[in-house]
């Protein structure tokens, strides 16, 4: 009985595209063929940018003197659960930290 249930529920199901407008579709594909060949360089230029920041939040704790420890010691907390991953893309197998257990 339920094989019957739900082969009416998916004969009743329409596609997403057929509901907008072929102008809407016609757009958004444009859009994609524009911003497809920019995605990786994007996606790379936001995680270099992301890299830097932690360097910066890290870095008196790595001993490099760091003029903005005093306003990026708060975040430390905050970006704490990345920081396995920054360490590891970074080239570092193990946690530079005794006091941070990550790995």
């Amino acid at each position: 009985m339920e094989n019957e249930n739900t082969s009416n529920d998916i004969e009743n199901v329409q596609p997403l595209e057929d509901t907008q407008p072929w102008w809407q579709r016609f757009k958004s594909g444009l859009n994609e063929f524009y911003h497809a060949p920019y995605r990786q360089t994007m996606a790379r230029a936001a995680r270099d940018e992301e890299d830097f920041f932690m360097l910066l939040m890290f870095a008196e704790s790595l001993g490099i003197d760091n003029p903005a420890s005093f306003y990026t010691l708060e975040l430390q907390p905050l970006f704490l659960e990345n920081f396995h991953e920054w360490h590891t893309r970074m080239g570092m197998d193990r946690c530079p930290f005794d006091h941070v257990g990550c790995c």
